[in-house]
């Protein structure tokens, strides 16, 4: 299949109009494409004789997907937020956990008080306190390399719903081919808490922090605006 005559098959599914899932759950919207595409895998051929990634969402779903982790700099900083913000684990004990999103919105609540905040700077995104004070930062040059080796290129198809489980259907009536990440977008979507950030740290015995992913995430039909290069195909 070339790649013109993928996006014939996305014109003709879209005529389609509502189909039912191939399968309940999560999955099932992935499921259901590749099926009618024909494919196996979900790599498809690109407009370059490339092969590409296909990605698919349901259109206004609460179900965020992750862009890429990276944990914050210094080395330290996970130290720092386990140690000032941390509770007793419930899953190992004598040692602490932290699981908390965060936003550029608001600080979040942790312990009953204000906890930390993404603060947004020209280069750098930090983690402050309540008191302005730096816990952590990531820069542009890492967030531009984690996001490019996770998401490089993507044909991306957003489906509307409707139903549930076994009975949910799909219009899959939009598609993009995406590539290149947008850095002032990416920051315009934090600043709108249309991207948040999952903080997942545990601890092992001797009392290191284990970082169990720290997540770039955002709302599946937002991803398309993570890109510089946006080329809507149907």
């Amino acid at each position: 299949m070339s790649y013109d005559e993928l996006i014939e098959k996305l014109k003709k599914i879209k005529e389609m109009g509502w189909i039912k899932t191939h399968r309940p759950g999560t999955t099932g919207i992935g499921k259901t494409l590749e099926d009618l595409l024909g494919i196996n895998e979900n790599n498809v051929p690109g407009p370059n004789a490339e092969m590409i990634e296909l990605k698919s969402a349901r259109k206004g779903s609460s179900s965020m997907l992750t862009l890429f982790t990276k944990s914050p700099l210094p080395k330290k900083a996970n130290s720092i937020l386990l140690k000032r913000f941390g509770y007793p684990s419930t899953k190992k004990k004598g040692t602490k956990r932290l699981e908390t999103t965060v936003n550029a919105l608001k600080y979040n609540t942790l312990k009953g008080k204000p906890g930390f905040k993404i603060d947004i700077q020209k280069d750098r995104i930090n983690l402050i306190d309540i008191k302005g004070r730096i816990l952590g930062y990531w820069d542009k040059e890492t967030l531009k390399n984690s996001f490019e080796r996770k998401l490089p290129k993507l044909l991306y198809v957003k489906a509307e719903t409707k139903g549930e489980g076994a009975n949910e259907y799909f219009w899959f009536n939009e598609a993009w081919l995406l590539s290149g990440f947008d850095f002032d977008n990416f920051i315009q979507l934090l600043k709108e808490g249309v991207i948040l950030v999952d903080i997942r740290i545990g601890q092992y015995p001797d009392g290191r922090p284990h970082d169990h992913g720290t997540g770039f995430r955002v709302f599946p039909d937002k991803l398309d605006l993570c890109f510089s290069y946006r080329k809507r195909i149907i």
